[in-house]
């Protein structure tokens, strides 16, 4: 091996360990407050849902950086679907200060606690939407979880949620969408690309669900994103996200998995 890589070697162990550590001290620090604290993190003050949940948000918003994505302009338009308490918000404006953002969240009581962390933190040129983003526009039935993993469907707890058409919002050039919509990723992006307004966004990143005894839609997704004239790439998240993608595979009818998608225009 020559001097050099294993100098870079070295570095990117070195980097590991540290990224490690600071996973250490987040999870000691963060995942066992009381549901809705109020919590200071970095510049921010941050009311959350839950301390296991917002620690998971830091870990992969903030220091895995999931969401993260080089601007062509200092005001990327972003559209973020699926916005839970504000996590990727907050990180989109610690990286692009002027950006303007458009969030959606179905859940009306989380919804509150985003609209107070937005508020705040005095975020400029955020819109918030109380509604999940979904194939056709109206209302639905959603399912409550009071943390980040509310979906559509008909439970004992369930409510009425306001949906809207991701193409509504789609008129202009779109620098970057987030979608986080727990299994709604495919009919959003097939109506997106039947309105022709796919087009407009120039990333994207989602996180696609694989829902035990679901259907299988992560090929369906992946050849729309290639029809639709993006290049792609795929992520399962760290172990403590994604154990259920890790080696020795246990593959079962009550699996439950998630990985990340990101595609780009003109690679």
């Amino acid at each position: 091996m020559s001097t050099s890589k294993l100098f870079r070697k070295l570095v990117n162990h070195a980097g590991s360990f540290k990224r490690l550590l600071l996973l250490s001290r987040l999870r000691y620090k963060y995942a066992g407050l009381k549901p809705r604290s109020l919590v200071k993190y970095l510049n921010y003050q941050i009311r959350i849902t839950d301390g296991l949940n917002f620690y998971v948000q830091c870990k992969d918003e903030f220091v895995q950086r999931i969401y993260h994505f080089e601007a062509e302009r200092p005001d990327p338009l972003i559209i973020d679907g699926g916005s839970n308490i504000g996590m990727s918000i907050l990180y989109f404006k610690s990286i692009y200060p002027a950006a303007r953002i458009v969030g959606f969240e179905p859940d009306p009581d989380i919804f509150r606690l985003l609209e107070e962390n937005v508020s705040g933190n005095k975020l400029e040129h955020v819109t918030l939407v109380n509604a999940g983003l979904g194939g056709e526009s109206g209302t639905t039935t959603f399912i409550k979880d009071d943390k980040a993993g509310g979906q559509f469907g008909q439970a004992e707890n369930s409510i009425t949620v306001k949906v809207e058409r991701l193409s509504k919002w789609l008129s202009e050039p779109v620098d970057f969408l987030k979608l986080n919509i727990e299994g709604e990723e495919l009919p959003v992006l097939t109506e997106a690309v039947e309105s022709g307004k796919l087009d407009n966004v120039r990333e994207l990143a989602l996180e696609y669900h694989g829902w035990a005894n679901g259907q299988q839609r992560l090929g369906d997704i992946l050849n729309l994103l290639d029809q639709a004239g993006y290049r792609y790439l795929i992520h399962d998240f760290d172990y403590e996200t994604g154990h259920a993608t890790k080696p020795p595979f246990r593959l079962t009818q009550e699996t439950v998995w998630f990985c990340l998608v990101y595609a780009k225009r003109g690679v």
